[in-house]
């Protein structure tokens, strides 16, 4: 099993500022905290830096070390920026799921939708997806959509879910909804391009919920 990288949380206004090395510590001094202000580093260099800076010209930014060569990345290039960006997270597995959509550019968030019990992240993938469709066409808004899962690229592209979650108690609305959103795929003429956030290049998604 590869070794999970290290993080850096930099919180410029919390409860507690500073250069925070794990998540519940970052997490504990933004709870409830109006207005906080805070962002993960790949490095402690780029923490350092950032924490000696402003948090807006860090807002809405990506900053982290890619591992990919320079003629890959090029060959990637760069994110569009006009487009939304949705992302679930899940907490255990199965777990409790929440799915959020945000301006890929600002980061502001769209619409967020939660808690669903005893789920998968691909699950929550999959409905943050169709979600974020059926919100767009209603919005008339053409802008692309950019997911960091294969699987709900795939399980929307063919109309179908392939989850091997058993059905329970607690999840069942967590089936019931991923039936609606098999339905609207049926009944509805997809709008939005959707596109795959190149992860490896751009860091994590903007609508991640800085968790990992």
């Amino acid at each position: 099993m590869s070794k999970k990288k290290k993080k850096y949380y930099v919180v410029w206004k919390g409860s507690k500022t500073g250069i925070l090395e794990s998540w519940e510590e970052c997490k504990n001094a933004i709870h409830g905290f109006k207005g906080a202000e805070y962002k993960s580093f790949t490095t402690l260099e780029l923490a350092k830096k950032a924490y000696s800076e402003n948090y807006e010209e860090y807002k809405g930014k990506t900053f982290f070390e890619s591992t990919l060569s320079k003629e890959q990345l090029e060959l990637i290039g760069e994110p569009n920026l006009e487009s939304v960006s949705v992302d679930a997270a899940c907490s255990g597995n199965p777990g409790i799921v929440e799915y959020q959509c945000v301006d890929t550019k600002t980061k502001e968030i769209i619409f967020y939708f939660g808690p669903l019990y005893d789920s998968t992240n691909n699950v929550g993938e999959f409905l943050g997806l169709v979600h974020t469709l059926a919100h767009m066409k209603k919005a008339n808004d053409k802008r692309p959509i950019y997911t960091d899962s294969k699987t709900a690229i795939s399980w929307v592209k063919g109309k179908i879910y392939r989850t091997s979650l058993e059905k329970s108690h607690q999840n069942s609305k967590s089936f019931e909804l991923m039936d609606r959103a098999v339905k609207w795929l049926n009944e509805n003429k997809i709008e939005n391009k959707i596109l795959k956030w190149e992860t490896q290049a751009w860091g994590e998604i903007p609508a991640d919920f800085g968790r990992k």
